[in-house]
This record gives C-alpha cells, sequence and structure tokens, in this order.
C-alpha cells in the first residue's frame, strides 16, 4: 500500500551525515566571519595597521589553504547527497516525492531571500534553491554523467565561459569602492545605513558572483552521485573504495595546488588563453578535491568507535543546520556592525577567530539542549510544517517510567 509522504523521523536520521554536516557547518561560519567580522572590508593599508598584522597575515594564508571553499564545497555536496536520499525514501515509502521536494526548496528560497535582504547579504540558501530545482533534471541520469558532468561544470565550464560573461559583466573594478561605502555602514548604528548597504551588496554580488551557480551545480551532482552509490549511507560496504577516494583526491589536491602556485608566479601566462584556462581550472579543482579527500577521510575515522565518539559531537550541529547557519549570520552582525556590539574589524582575526570559537560552542550546546526537547530545531520545524502543509508535531515524546 502506498506510504504517505512525510519529513524524516529523528530515528531514521544519518548520524555520519550529520556529524560531517556539522563539521562543514563550523567550516561555514569560520569562512563567513571574514565579512560577518568586516575584516574583508578593509584596505591592504588598514590590514598593515593593525596591530595583529603578521598573525593575521599567517592565519590567513593557512585558511585560504585548508578552509576556504573547501567547507562550502563539503556543504553543498552534502545538499546534492541529501537530494538522492530524498527520492529514496520516498520510492520505499510508495509515494511520489517530487511534489514536496518541489515545495521545500520553494520555501528554501523564500527563507534565503528573507535571510539575504533582511540580515545578511551573503546568503548561500537562495542559490541552493534554485541550482536544487535543475537537479530534477538528473533524475533519471546515469551515475557516470552525474560525476563526470559535475566535475565539468564545477572544475572547467567557468573558465571556458568566464572571458565572455566577464566582458559582458563589468563590476570587479567596482569593488574596491563598493566595499568601502559598505564598510562605513555597517560600522555605522544606522540600520536604514545598514539595510541600504545590505541591499545594493545583494544584488552586486549576485551578478559578480555568476560563477557560483557552476560552482554549486558541480557540486550538487557530485554529491548525488555519492547519494545514488550510497557512500555515506552505507559507508561500511564501500571502505575500499572510500580509501582510494581519499587517496587519489589528496594527490590530485597536492598537484592542481602546485600548478596553482606555478600559475601565479607567472603572471605573463595570464596573457594567453591556455594559460587563462589552466590557472581557472586548478584554482577550482585544488579546493574541490580536498573538500573531497576531507569528506572521505571524516567518514573513515567515523568507522573507528573512538573517533566516533569524538566526531558525534558534531552530529546535533548538522541536525540542526538550518537553524545553526542563519543564527551564525545573526551572531555574526550583533557582534561586529555598528547596530549590535560594534567590534568591527579592528581586532584583526583574533576577533575573528574568538568569535567563530565562542558561536560554534554557544551552537554545539544550544543543539545539544533543544534537540534533548525537540525533534526539530526550530527552522527545520517550521520549513517541515511549510512544506507539507501542516503543522508538524515537534516535542520529542515522554518516555513512561515503568511501574
Amino acid at each position: 500500500m502506498p506510504g504517505t509522504a512525510a519529513p524524516v523521523a529523528p530515528h531514521e536520521r544519518q548520524p555520519l551525515i550529520d556529524a560531517l554536516r556539522g563539521l562543514a557547518l563550523a567550516g561555514v561560519l569560520m569562512a563567513n566571519l571574514g565579512y560577518l567580522s568586516l575584516y574583508d572590508f578593509t584596505g591592504d593599508a588598514a590590514r598593515a595597521a593593525l596591530p595583529t598584522a603578521a598573525f593575521d597575515l599567517a592565519v590567513l594564508k593557512a585558511m585560504e589553504l585548508l578552509v576556504s571553499s573547501k567547507a562550502i564545497t563539503l556543504f553543498s555536496l552534502l545538499f546534492g547527497l541529501g537530494f538522492a536520499i530524498q527520492l529514496e525514501r520516498a520510492q520505499a515509502r510508495g509515494a511520489g516525492g517530487l511534489r514536496h521536494y518541489l515545495q521545500r526548496l520553494g520555501w528554501l528560497l523564500i527563507i534565503g531571500l528573507a535571510h539575504s535582504y533582511l540580515i545578511w547579504w551573503g546568503d548561500i540558501l537562495t542559490i541552493y534553491a534554485v541550482v536544487g530545482l535543475l537537479l530534477v533534471l538528473f533524475r533519471h541520469a546515469p551515475d557516470r554523467w552525474l560525476l563526470w558532468g559535475g566535475l565539468f561544470i564545477a572544475v572547467l565550464l567557468p573558465g571556458l565561459i568566464g572571458p565572455w560573461l566577464n566582458s559582458v559583466i563589468d563590476g570587479e573594478s567596482q569593488r574596491s569602492s563598493i566595499y568601502a561605502r559598505s564598510l562605513l555602514a555597517f560600522v555605522s548604528d544606522s540600520w536604514r545605513d545598514t539595510f541600504a548597504a545590505n541591499t545594493a551588496l545583494v544584488h552586486w554580488t549576485r551578478l559578480m558572483n555568476w560563477s557560483l551557480i557552476c560552482f554549486v551545480l558541480g557540486r550538487f551532482l557530485i554529491g548525488y552521485w555519492a547519494g545514488r552509490r550510497q557512500l555515506l549511507q552505507r559507508a561500511e560496504d564501500h571502505l575500499p573504495l572510500l580509501r582510494r577516494i581519499l587517496i587519489g583526491a589528496l594527490a590530485v589536491a597536492i598537484v592542481a595546488g602546485a600548478l596553482l602556485l606555478l600559475c601565479n608566479a607567472n603572471p605573463d601566462w595570464r596573457e594567453h588563453m591556455a594559460g587563462r584556462l589552466l590557472r581557472s581550472t586548478v584554482f577550482r579543482l585544488a579546493p574541490l578535491a580536498l573538500a573531497i579527500a576531507y569528506a572521505a577521510g571524516f567518514v573513515l575515522l567515523f568507522q573507528r568507535a573512538a573517533w566516533r565518539r569524538v566526531l558525534m559531537g558534531l552530529a546535533l550541529l548538522g541536525r540542526m543546520a538550518l537553524t545553526n547557519y542563519l543564527m551564525q549570520s545573526v551572531l555574526g552582525i550583533f557582534l561586529f556592525y555598528g547596530i549590535g556590539l560594534g567590534i568591527g574589524p579592528w581586532t584583526g582575526l583574533t576577533g575573528w577567530l574568538l568569535a567563530w570559537f565562542g558561536i560554534l560552542a554557544a551552537q554545539i550546546a544550544f543543539s545539544h539542549f533543544w534537540l534533548a526537547r525537540f525533534r526539530y530545531g526550530p527552522c527545520e520545524w517550521a520549513w517541515r510544517s511549510l512544506t507539507y502543509g501542516k503543522l508538524q508535531p515537534i516535542r520529542r515524546p515522554r518516555v513512561a517510567l515503568a511501574s
């Protein structure tokens, strides 16, 4: 008898996937705090004048090597994998999940637009919702199309269409002036100026970051492939493959990173189309390969009991990914913007890292507190209720004591 479409029950969740999503969310927070702390809006002269300049430079290089683009890559891969899991569960229940999937993305789009315009311009949820709709076109595609198509879209396509699009879209020259105006607005205590600057950044970044569509779609397709193969859902059945993925991805990341250094050391290569294409390719390939290596290494460590106990601390953070992602923006603005505490960018990377540690620790504690009492995070519950058109049960059932 056909089942009824319904949200994933807590007991159906995958602790490994939740823990990996929690790791990705921690990395996303670290990366996003570059803008939320307003540090990335400051110019080179202002950064050099900070008392922490030497420390900042060293930490920034480490972040660029190990965190930047890798965390959002993990987040995107897991979203594509989640699409495969949703279809798999809907088919097992005998209910067509496509309508609810589209409704889910429609509400995610509304949440993302509200987040970007009313809270923080750096929102990724809007792009996820739009690109998630495109995944429907690939639901019958062979596995090899998902994998190789994802790699092509993520790594090669931006370099092929970039020269033409960049000649049509002229916005890079405005970056310095837009950043300077935004910094002045965000350090002020004027809600009106903050809102206006945030709106301007939403429009400018949507235009400038056209390659984000390729970034997200490519990773969604690779994650979809991994979900089809059940690499995370049944990781214990794929350990040899996961080890090969770890070794291969690390090798690719090292080679691509070396080639990127070589390209940067020879700026005259950019005068030739082949040189520009090579730099664009390795620039996108290196972080993608390293993020895949992170994922594979995390899954392998999770199979060991001692490591699993440690890594499970991230699982509840990942179960409330939407709530925690949105709250990271609110907390970052509260700490650093002039309409909040007004710390601003003047503490350099010290304030950035302290905020990361404090927000992350608070969110882990809050996630444990909340999910001990409720089935879902508050935003997750609202999203599910809107998707299915009725209020979902939120309180955890009380366990009756044996008499």
